[in-house]
């Protein structure tokens, strides 16, 4: 779905640092002949929309902000919404392409995950809660448009660090909150050894091992007795799921690493799960690598109140 903007805006994004670690401002240039033309206008022109489809409300709400915003702004909706609003719609890795600025998602965590496990080099996503217990998702449905219109004449974004992953030379999709390796057979355990660069870190038997970025600290790992690590930390966080040993504990370790894990035991099969949204059988033949991404996922900063009131907020 597009609309014409009448506002000569650029294309062009500048990204600039501020204080703070990982955050950026995201605003769009425009020549100054075009400055008075655009007063009260938006300067974000072009937003993409993903939204959960078997969530009684989501596309109602996705149908909601199409119609609001449709004369201010160009609006691309990804195939699973646009086949339920019947209309065109635009793959996620391609909105980049057509000059999407921001993606507006509607569902929860697991909504977030997948639309950005669908981009390269991840844009800016701005997400209306329809789910439980979500650090992803900042706005309520109630508050969605108000706070989507909010953030058209320029926003803050967190960067939060991704890691890529491997299996021998094949290269999985992108994880924002965790690897998970974990037994394809319930009530099986699997032996492990892992590697932190050229160091062993530890051999281990345990039902699985989460190997998780701070975004992900506060997932599948917190579950799992991990700690709860501020975003602005440089690490990637280790924990051993169900272990056998009692001295099997989670390891922080430094976020440029390159951590390697073999399955031990022969003919036991496991399964390499990424962000809950895409998964793979492996072998004790298979050698899993993990390190950080070259591109990061980025959120729009929607809250001032910082990584701790957020969690203090979601946990009691």
């Amino acid at each position: 779905m597009q609309v014409q903007v009448t506002a000569n805006v650029s294309k062009q994004f500048l990204v600039l640092p501020t204080i703070g670690y990982n955050t950026v401002t995201y605003y769009t240039t425009f020549n100054i002949s075009n400055r008075k033309s655009l007063k009260g206008k938006s300067m974000i022109t072009k937003v993409g929309v993903v939204s959960r489809c078997d969530k009684p409300g989501a596309v109602e709400i996705a149908r909601d902000i199409i119609e609001h915003f449709k004369k201010k702004l160009d609006i691309y909706v990804d195939p699973g919404t646009a086949s339920e609003l019947g209309i065109e719609g635009v793959p996620v890795a391609r909105m980049r392409q057509f000059g999407v600025q921001m993606v507006i998602t509607i569902g929860g965590d697991g909504t977030v995950l997948r639309t950005v496990q669908h981009m390269d080099d991840p844009l800016p996503v701005i997400s209306i809660n329809l789910g439980t217990l979500g650090f992803l998702v900042d706005v309520e449905a109630d508050d969605a448009l108000r706070t989507i219109d909010s953030v058209l004449s320029g926003f803050e974004v967190d960067e939060r660090f991704r890691m890529d992953i491997w299996i021998n030379d094949m290269k999985l999709p992108p994880a924002t909150n965790e690897v998970v390796i974990i037994t394809a057979h319930p009530a099986k355990m699997l032996a492990y050894r892992v590697w932190v660069d050229e160091h062993e870190l530890e051999e281990l038997r345990a039902d699985g091992l989460i190997i998780a970025t701070p975004t992900g600290s506060t997932a599948y790992a917190m579950s799992a007795g991990g700690p709860i690590v501020d975003p602005k930390v440089d690490t990637i966080v280790v924990v051993p799921l169900a272990p056998f040993k009692l001295s099997s504990r989670p390891w922080a370790v430094p976020g440029q690493s390159t951590i390697k894990v073999e399955l031990l035991l022969p003919d036991k099969e496991a399964e390499v799960v990424v962000d809950g949204q895409f998964s793979k059988v492996i072998s004790s033949s298979d050698i899993i690598r993990i390190k950080k991404a070259a591109t990061p996922a980025r959120f729009v900063r929607i809250n001032t109140d910082g990584f701790y009131d957020k969690v203090k907020s979601k946990l009691h």
